[in-house]
């Protein structure tokens, strides 16, 4: 018994010193950078590299969310999306959260659709934004800088109303072409500044570039969206 309690100690401490020394190696102030014509060119140079033009044409993406799972039937000019998680399906109007709500075969109604309608708007909210976030860089309510880096200009977005956070900031690591390798994140729901993310295994899907593999962190964790189409 003492054995156990001396092992769990032991793991707890180690536990401990890995966060520490994660949060002094990798936390990092939200870098200093310059608005203007410079940083507007640069988020011009990355939607290119992305074909943006194609994917402001897009009618519909469909996709799995590993952690979940989620699905997503996304009807992008209907500005409507269904989602399904375990015996959940919502449908629902992304800019205004109108929409219904079935648990198996039952409709939900009254606070249990609201709940339901609301938890799939934070799910969507979050899973897209790994998927499509490079063609977000100019949304309403964004604000551009770049930054100079020991890998060259970087693009710094920071949303200042939208989504479920408003406030966070992505630091886009681009590479010769402007296309993005990874980013560093500021956000809310993550409590290390700076905590970077890989952007790789770029599809072309309807002529438009998806990053579909994400590493996270120091820790390397795998984030692979799935079944694109």
């Amino acid at each position: 018994m003492k054995k156990a309690v001396k092992i769990s100690l032991i793991l707890m401490l180690s536990l401990l010193v890995i966060l520490l020394i994660t949060w002094t190696t990798v936390n990092e102030p939200l870098p200093e950078g310059e608005s203007g014509p410079r940083a507007e060119a640069l988020a011009d140079r990355m939607l290119l590299a992305l074909n943006d033009s194609a994917y402001q044409q897009l009618e519909q993406i469909s996709w799995r969310y590993p952690r979940g799972p989620h699905e997503y039937d996304w009807y992008i000019q209907k500005d409507t999306v269904e989602v399904r998680w375990e015996d959940m399906r919502v449908l629902f109007c992304t800019s205004t959260l109108d929409g219904s709500a079935f648990l198996g075969n039952k409709a939900l109604s009254g606070s249990q659709k609201e709940k339901a309608l609301y938890t799939a708007w934070d799910f969507f909210a979050n899973d897209s934004f790994w998927l499509i976030a490079p063609f977000k860089v100019k949304d309403p309510g964004t604000e551009r800088k770049i930054v100079e880096t020991d890998r060259g200009p970087a693009l710094l977005v920071t949303y200042t109303s939208g989504g479920v956070t408003p406030g966070d900031s992505y630091l886009w690591i681009l590479d010769e072409n402007a296309r993005p390798v990874a980013w560093k994140l500021w956000v809310q729901k993550i409590p290390l500044g700076g905590l970077e993310t890989s952007w790789g295994n770029w599809q072309q899907y309807k002529g438009v570039w998806l990053g579909t593999s994400h590493v996270i962190g120091p820790v390397q964790i795998n984030l692979e969206i799935q079944n694109i189409k």
